[in-house]
C-alpha cells in the first residue's frame, strides 16, 4: 500500500493520554511522539500535516483539502475522533476559557497557567480531573465542578467516587459535585463561573472537560450515513464503498467507543479487513 495521513494538526501523531503529564510537569513534550517523522518516511507513508480534510467525493474517490488539494484514494480511512463538547451557556467564548483535547490546547494552558491563581474546571471525568491535578501540580488553585451527584460517575461508584474526592482535597483541589455552570463572566476575559443558585467562583482560567463528541462533520457533508457517529459493520465498511471509519468517530451496532482496548482492536480488524 502507499499510504498517506492527512491530519489538520501540525504535529504527527502524539499519544493523547500523557497530555495531562505534560501539563504537569511529569513528562516532557518531546515524549509525546508514537512516532517520529523519519520513521513514517522510512516506511513510505507520506504525512499530510496542518491541513484539514473538507470533502470526499465517494464517486471519483477523491479528497479534498483545505488547501485546495485533490488526492485520490482506492481507500479510505476516516479516522477523525472526537472534538470537545462545550455546553451551551454564555460566555464560554471569552479569553481565558480553554478546553482540553489536544497538543495545542496543552500548550496554551501550560502559557495561560504561569500567570494564573485561581482555575475552574468544568467536569468532573478523568480528563477534568487531570487537567485538575496537572493545574495543581503548577501552583494554581483549583476548584472542580460536576453536574452529576459524585465524580467519575461512568466508572465509579459511591463509596469509590467519594475515596476519590476526599483524596482531591488532600491535593487542596477543590470539588463541587450535583453542580450546574450557568455561565461564565467577566469584563474582557474570564473572571467568574456563575453556578445555579447563584453561587459564583472566581476564575482566572476555565477549563472545560464535560465530554466529547464523536468528530463527524466530513462524513455527513460528505453524504456517508452517521447516527452519533459514522456508520460502520463489523469491518468497518462506511455507506460508501471504499470508504472506512474507526475509532472514536465510528458508530457499531449502536455504540461510540472511547476506551483505547477496543479501538486497538477495530484497528487491528479494520487492517485485517483492508
Amino acid at each position: 500500500w502507499e499510504v498517506t495521513i492527512v491530519g489538520a494538526e501540525p504535529d504527527p501523531p502524539y499519544n493523547r493520554v500523557l497530555l495531562s503529564q505534560v501539563l504537569s510537569g511529569a513528562v516532557a513534550e518531546d515524549a509525546l511522539a508514537l512516532r517520529h517523522s523519519q520513521w513514517f518516511s522510512d516506511r513510505g507513508v507520506a504525512l499530510r500535516l496542518g491541513v484539514a480534510a473538507r470533502l470526499v467525493d465517494t464517486a471519483r474517490r477523491t479528497i479534498e483539502l483545505a488547501d485546495g488539494e485533490a488526492l485520490p484514494y482506492d481507500d479510505l480511512v476516516l479516522a477523525t475522533g472526537s472534538l470537545p463538547f462545550v455546553p451551551p451557556v454564555p460566555g464560554t467564548g471569552l479569553p481565558g476559557v480553554h478546553v482540553f483535547r489536544t497538543r495545542s490546547d496543552a500548550r496554551m494552558l501550560l502559557k495561560a497557567a504561569s500567570g494564573t491563581r485561581r482555575a475552574v474546571v468544568i467536569g468532573g471525568g478523568l480528563l477534568g480531573l487531570e487537567a485538575a491535578r496537572g493545574l495543581r501540580e503548577r501552583g494554581v488553585r483549583v476548584t472542580v465542578v460536576h453536574l452529576a451527584d459524585r465524580l467519575m460517575e461512568q466508572q465509579l461508584d459511591g463509596p469509590a467516587a467519594s475515596l476519590l474526592e476526599r483524596a482531591l482535597k488532600e491535593l487542596r483541589i477543590d470539588v463541587r459535585i450535583a453542580a450546574r455552570t450557568e455561565g461564565l463572566a467577566g469584563d474582557g476575559r474570564v473572571e467568574r463561573v456563575l453556578l445555579e443558585g447563584g453561587e459564583e467562583l472566581a476564575a482566572d482560567l476555565v477549563v472545560i472537560a464535560a465530554g466529547i463528541r464523536p468528530d463527524i462533520d466530513l462524513a455527513r457533508t460528505s453524504g456517508l450515513e452517521v447516527g452519533r457517529g459514522i456508520l460502520v459493520d463489523d469491518e468497518l465498511r462506511t455507506s460508501a464503498a471504499g470508504v472506512r471509519a474507526v475509532g472514536e468517530c465510528a458508530e457499531h451496532r449502536g455504540t461510540v467507543y472511547g476506551l483505547w482496548s477496543p479501538l486497538l482492536a477495530q484497528a487491528n480488524a479494520l487492517g485485517a479487513s483492508l
